[in-house]
C-alpha cells in the first residue's frame, strides 16, 4: 500500500456510507470515456466528449454495451453513470476507492468485481498497480481504470471481427475476457521478473556485492505486493463461479474455471519465486561467510608462517655484546637463508594439506 493511502482515507472519517470520494492519485490529465454497443450482427465504436452522450447508446434493442471510463478524479462522471444504469451508491464509493481488495458482489440486477492491473515499468524495473472495476448486469458492462492503457485493447480488435466469441456472446462473457486480460497480463510480469531472478542468481553465484542483497530486497517486496493482488482473485473467481444469477450464463461458467487455472498457476508461479528469493538471502549470507573465512584463512596462514620468522628476528635484534653468530662474516647472510628456508618449508606443508 502505497504511503498516504491511509492520510488519504482519514478524508472520508465522519461521512455516511455510500459518500463519493476519490481517494487515490490522479493518473490522467482528462477523464476519457470509450463506448463500444455491439451484437453478432453490427458494432459501434466511439469516444465520447461527455457522460451525457452515453443514454443515446443505453439499452438499445439487442446490442450490447460497453462503457471503459479512464480516470476516477472527476467524480461527477462516476455519479452520473451510476444513476443512469442504477448502481448502488456503496458499489460507487468502492469504484472511487482505489485501496480496494479484490473481491466480487452480487447485486442481483449486476455483479461488481475489482481487481488490481499490473503494468511493468521496464526503466525502473517496478511494477505500477492499478484498480480496474467491472460492473455487469443484463446487457451492459461498465469498466472504470484509473489510467487508460493498453491492456483492453486485444479485447477490442476481437469485437471488430463479427466471428469472434465476443460479438455472439453477452456482456457475461465480455467480462471473463476483461478479467483473463488482467490475469493474463500478469505472466508478462511475472516472466520478466523470472529472466531477472535467474540473472540474480547467476551473479549470487560468481560475484556477490552488497548491491546484490538490495536488488533481492526489492524483488522480494515485488513478490509480497503481487501475493496481496493475485490471492484475493482466487476468492473473486470462485465466488463468480458459485453465484446464483441469470446474468453470468452456464457457457461463461466453463470459461470462468479456465481463467480460475490461470490464477492458480499465477499464484504458485509467485511462491515459487518468494521461494527461490528467500533462499538467495541465505545463499548471499552463506558466500559473505564464506568469502570472510577465506580471508581469515589467507591471514591465518601468513601470520603462522611469519611467527618464526619474527622470532628469529627478535632473537637476533637482542643486542647482546657476546653473541656468537654476531662477528661471524656469513651470519646475516645465513640467517636470512634460514628464514627463507623455514617459510618456504611451511608454506609447502599448508599447500600439501590444502589449506591455501
Amino acid at each position: 500500500m502505497k504511503r498516504g493511502t491511509f492520510r488519504k482515507r482519514g478524508v472520508k472519517v465522519g461521512l455516511a456510507p455510500g459518500t463519493l470520494v476519490h481517494i487515490g492519485d490522479k493518473k490522467i490529465d482528462k477523464v476519457i470515456i470509450k463506448i463500444v454497443a455491439y451484437n453478432s450482427e453490427r458494432i459501434v465504436e466511439k469516444e465520447l466528449n461527455s457522460v451525457e452522450e452515453c443514454l443515446a447508446f443505453k439499452d438499445q434493442p439487442g446490442m450490447n454495451l460497453w462503457i471503459d471510463v479512464d480516470g476516477l478524479d472527476q467524480i461527477e462522471v462516476i455519479e452520473k453513470l451510476g444513476s443512469y444504469f442504477h448502481i448502488h451508491p456503496l458499489t460507487l464509493e468502492d469504484v472511487l476507492n482505489t485501496a480496494q481488495r479484490p473481491k466480487m458482489e452480487d447485486y442481483d440486477s449486476y455483479v461488481y468485481t475489482v481487481l488490481k492491473m499490473m503494468l511493468l515499468d521496464k526503466e525502473k524495473n517496478e511494477i505500477i498497480i492499478d484498480q480496474v472495476s467491472i460492473v455487469f448486469g443484463y446487457n451492459y458492462i461498465l469498466s472504470f481504470q484509473e489510467r487508460e492503457v493498453d491492456v483492453f485493447d486485444p479485447l477490442r480488435e476481437r469485437l471488430k471481427n463479427p466471428a469472434s466469441r465476443l460479438r455472439k456472446n453477452g456482456v457475461d462473457y465480455l467480462a471473463y475476457g476483461l478479467i483473463d486480460a488482467v490475469i493474463d497480463n500478469y505472466f508478462l510480469i511475472l516472466e520478466h521478473f523470472g529472466e531477472e531472478i535467474e540473472e540474480l542468481e547467476d551473479e549470487l553465484v560468481i560475484q556477490p556485492s552488497p548491491e546484490t542483497i538490495r536488488t533481492i530486497q526489492k524483488f522480494k517486496r515485488i513478490m509480497i505486493t503481487l501475493r496481496k493482488s493475485v490471492w484475493p482473485l482466487r476468492e473473486l473467481i470462485n465466488g463468480m463461479q458459485k453465484i446464483e444469477s441469470e446474468i453470468i450464463k452456464d457457457t461463461t461458467q466453463i470459461y470462468l474455471r479456465d481463467v480460475y487455472d490461470h490464477t492458480i498457476q499465477v499464484i504458485d508461479s509467485v511462491e515459487d519465486f518468494r521461494e527461490i528469493l528467500a533462499s538467495m538471502v541465505d545463499i548471499y549470507l552463506s558466500s559473505v561467510s564464506n568469502k570472510m573465512n577465506d580471508i581469515m584463512k589467507v591471514l591465518t596462514v601468513i601470520a603462522t608462517i611469519f611467527i618464526p620468522l619474527t622470532f628469529v628476528a627478535g632473537v637476533y635484534g637482542m643486542n647482546f655484546e657476546y653473541m656468537p653468530e654476531l662477528q661471524w662474516r656469513w651470519g646475516y647472510p645465513a640467517i636470512l637463508l634460514f628464514m627463507a628456508s623455514v617459510g618456504t618449508i611451511m608454506f609447502s606443508y599448508f599447500k600439501k594439506k590444502r589449506w591455501v
